[in-house]
């Protein structure tokens, strides 16, 4: 774990460095994405089955291709009435707050008499990937189907990888909640390129959307353009802004709620209180040896943890931005003047009682986000991930009259004369000919 101090004379260097860090796998997954995506698109169905018996370990033919809806219906049966209620109540949230998200049609004329506008329709196949190796998160299910459905979509298939042919009802349950229509038992980069493709047995998306590994990731950058994505997201990555009078127990757990997703991941804290930040850094060693996931969680703080002590709390918010982390919380009695400065994140959390986690699954907002310095350019999954916008014009002779002229000058100036001939043929009638 790393540690500096503001006023350290090779500060500016080692935070730079870090800044800079590349967290991603070392394999070059690159050369191997292309092999699967190229068997998917050449082979189909055969390609999807001999990869699954390679890295999940099961054969679709016995343990079936396609999860049928009576199993998500008994998975979400089966549930206790506890997790069922925070599902729900989940979903609801979700729901209500991308609702909020969709975006009106425009239809005006303006000054010079042309109609013009924008007509949003939703994506008409959408596909979304749910991991399913490490951990199996019914919550990035409802925060990808979600969305889809309020923009509309009307084919909505998931794809989840089911290691030993086993699958986690509580995925099941939340594709059931969030209406998703279709469930297939592949994952890695072969179900993107079958999702990019279509196969015999699943048909091809327009949009891909969800959280992957790093062969995950690689296959949607990779098929960019044969089908729409919504980011390349990288490792988890969460940076805590704190003063001393928060609880170093609550902070701890904080920067642990992103180290135990994989030892890829990233926790940083900055903090005005040099005291405050060591009380943290125990914090953070005595919770590890209580997790399930203290092995990762180990990892990812030893690796990749770092405390940065600065003079003020406003001093760090010039480098929080150089880092444009994924998760930022602002645990501090009044975080509104420490937001204000916030330029590049993805998402924020406001004072000391809102964790991060609390965003992960109930708050409403949407837990995928860029991550990787991606959000100094990108936002988070949202519902316009699912529409596309088509604009429309309408011009009369008088609209023609009023802007077509200075339409044909730019034509001519850029030498395209058919450009320019057909406007002007519009505007002379029977006389283009000697117009031009």
């Amino acid at each position: 774990m790393i540690r500096l101090s503001t006023s350290d004379p090779g500060f500016e260097r080692e935070f730079t460095a870090l800044v800079n860090a590349r967290r991603e796998a070392d394999a070059d997954v690159a050369r191997d994405v292309r092999t699967i995506v190229a068997s998917v698109r050449d082979e189909g169905d055969a390609a999807l089955q001999a990869f699954t018996k390679k890295f999940d370990h099961h054969d679709l033919n016995q343990t079936g291709w396609r999860i049928e809806k009576a199993e998500w219906l008994a998975a979400h049966q089966s549930l206790s009435a506890e997790l069922r209620d925070a599902l729900e109540l989940a979903a609801e949230r979700i729901a209500t707050y991308h609702l909020k998200q969709k975006p009106e049609d425009s239809d005006t004329v303006d000054s010079a008499g042309v109609r013009l506008g924008a007509r949003w329709n939703a994506i008409q196949n959408a596909g979304i990937y749910i991991p399913g190796g490490r951990a199996a998160y019914p919550s990035s299910v409802l925060m990808n189907a979600i969305p889809a459905k309020v923009a509309g979509v009307e084919r909505l298939v998931m794809v989840t990888p089911t290691p030993n042919g086993e699958v986690n009802p509580l995925v099941l349950a939340a594709a059931h909640i969030a209406g998703v229509d279709e469930i297939w038992r592949i994952g890695g980069a072969q179900a993107i390129a079958a999702l990019a493709y279509g196969t015999g047995r699943i048909g091809a998306v327009d949009v891909i959307t969800g959280p992957g590994n790093a062969w995950v990731a690689e296959a949607k950058r990779q098929l960019y353009g044969v089908v729409g994505i919504d980011m390349v997201a990288g490792p988890s990555e969460i940076v805590v802004v704190a003063d001393g009078r928060n609880d170093p127990e609550w902070i701890a757990a904080d920067l642990l709620s992103q180290a135990e997703h994989d030892p890829t991941s990233q926790s940083i804290l900055f903090t005005d209180d040099a005291g405050f930040a060591k009380a943290v850094a125990d914090a953070v060693d005595l919770q590890i040896g209580t997790l399930a996931t203290a092995q990762v969680a180990r990892a990812s703080w030893d690796a990749n943890g770092a405390i940065i002590v600065t003079a003020n709390l406003m001093e760090a918010m010039p480098l929080v931005d150089r880092l444009a982390p994924e998760h930022l919380e602002l645990a501090c009695d009044d975080p509104q003047p420490l937001f204000d400065r916030v330029r590049h994140a993805g998402s924020v959390f406001l004072g000391r009682l809102t964790p991060e986690a609390i965003g992960d699954y109930v708050a409403g907002p949407n837990h995928v986000l860029p991550t990787g310095r991606r959000a100094r350019f990108a936002s988070g999954l949202s519902v316009l991930d699912f529409m596309k916008r088509t604009s429309f014009l309408q011009l009369d002779q008088g609209a023609l009259a009023a802007i077509g002229p200075a339409a044909i000058a730019l034509a001519e100036a850029e030498g395209l004369p058919a450009h320019a001939k057909s406007v002007a043929s519009r505007l002379a009638g029977d006389q283009t000919e000697t117009l031009l």
